[in-house]
C-alpha cells in the first residue's frame, strides 16, 4: 500500500493486522535496506503480533524524488502511516538508520507507543563513524552502488559472518543490487546522517521501556555507541550479541526473534 504524504510524495508500507489487543511492531529499515530485509523475522512473528513494514522515502518502493529528509521528517512520515491505520500498542523496531528514525518517533510522537527496540543504531556520530560514511560516499560517486557495497560489507557484517555466512556474500550483494536504489537516493539518505546532531539529550525524555541491541563485532555503530543510548534513556536496557556485527536482521535472526518475544513477554 502507498500513502500520499502532505508534500505529495508517496510512501510504501505493509500492514498485517491480527487484533488491536496485540502489539503493533513497526519495522524501520537500515540505510540501503527495504521491507524485504525483515522477511525471515516477520514470518515467525506475524502470527503473534500486528506488523507494519515501511520503506522510508528514497528506499524500496517509496518515492525516490524530492529533497533529502532529516530523521525528524522521516519520523513524521512514519507517524502519518500509524495515524492512517489507527495503530495501537506501537513498538518501533529500527535498525541503524531506521533506529535513528525510531528515536525521533519516540520523542516527537510518543502517543500509543508502549515499548521500543533499537538495533545497531546511533544517537551521535564519532570521527570513525563519519570516516566510514565518507568512504561509502566516495565509493558511490566513483563506482555507484555496486562499488559502495564492496566497501560497505566489511563494516556492516561481523568478521565471523565471512567465515560462516548464513547467506553467501555474493547473494547478499545481488539481493541489495536488485533493490535498484539509485545513487542519488542513497546520497540523500546519507545526507540525513551527515546533518544529524547529537541526539542523546533528547533521549532523556523517553519514559517507556527500550531495549538496545548491538553486535559485539559492530565496528560502525559500536557497542559503546549503543551503551551511550542506554545511558541516556531512563528505562533502557542493553543486550550485546557475541560474534555478531552490524546487520543483525541478517546475522542474528534467531537471536532477534527470541529477544523480541522475551521483551514483549510472549
Amino acid at each position: 500500500m502507498k500513502l500520499k504524504l502532505p508534500d505529495g510524495l508517496s510512501i510504501y508500507y505493509e500492514h498485517h493486522f491480527i487484533d488491536e489487543s496485540k502489539y503493533t511492531l513497526v519495522f524501520l529499515n537500515g540505510l540501503s535496506q527495504s521491507t524485504l530485509s525483515w522477511f525471515p523475522i516477520v514470518q515467525v512473528l506475524k502470527n503473534q503480533f500486528n506488523i507494519v513494514l515501511i520503506d522510508s522515502i528514497f528506499q524500496g518502493q517509496s518515492d525516490q524524488k524530492g529533497e533529502y529528509r532529516s530523521f525528524e521528517q522521516h519520523a513524521a512520515d512514519v507517524n502519518k502511516i500509524l495515524e492512517k491505520i489507527d495503530a495501537k500498542r506501537i513498538v518501533p523496531i529500527g535498525i541503524s538508520y531506521g533506529g535513528a528514525i525510531a528515536m525521533r518517533l519516540l520523542t516527537n510522537y510518543p502517543k500509543k507507543i508502549e515499548k521500543s527496540i533499537l538495533l545497531s543504531t546511533f544517537a551521535h556520530r564519532t570521527p570513525y563513524f563519519d570516516f566510514i560514511g565518507t568512504s561509502w560516499r566516495r565509493a558511490l560517486l566513483v563506482g555507484g552502488y555496486e562499488l559502495m557495497l564492496d566497501v560497505m560489507l566489511p563494516a556492516v557484517l561481523g568478521q565471523d559472518y565471512f567465515f560462516n555466512p548464513l547467506i553467501p556474500i555474493q547473494e547478499i550483494q545481488n539481493a541489495r543490487l536488485s533493490n535498484k536504489i539509485s545513487s542519488e537516493s542513497l546520497m540523500k539518505l546519507m545526507d540525513a546522517t551527515e546533518n544529524s546532531g547529537d541526539y542523546r539529550k533528547k533521549l532523556e525524555n523517553i519514559t517507556i521501556e527500550v531495549k538496545v541491541i548491538h553486535g559485539a563485532q559492530d565496528i560502525l555503530t559500536t557497542p559503546q555507541m549503543g551503551q551511550n543510548i542506554v545511558d541516556a534513556i531512563p528505562k533502557a536496557s542493553f543486550k550485546l550479541l557475541p560474534q555478531k556485527g552490524h546487520t543483525l536482521n541478517l546475522e542474528a535472526i534467531p537471536e532477534l526473534i527470541m529477544e523480541i518475544e522475551s521483551f514483549l513477554k510472549i
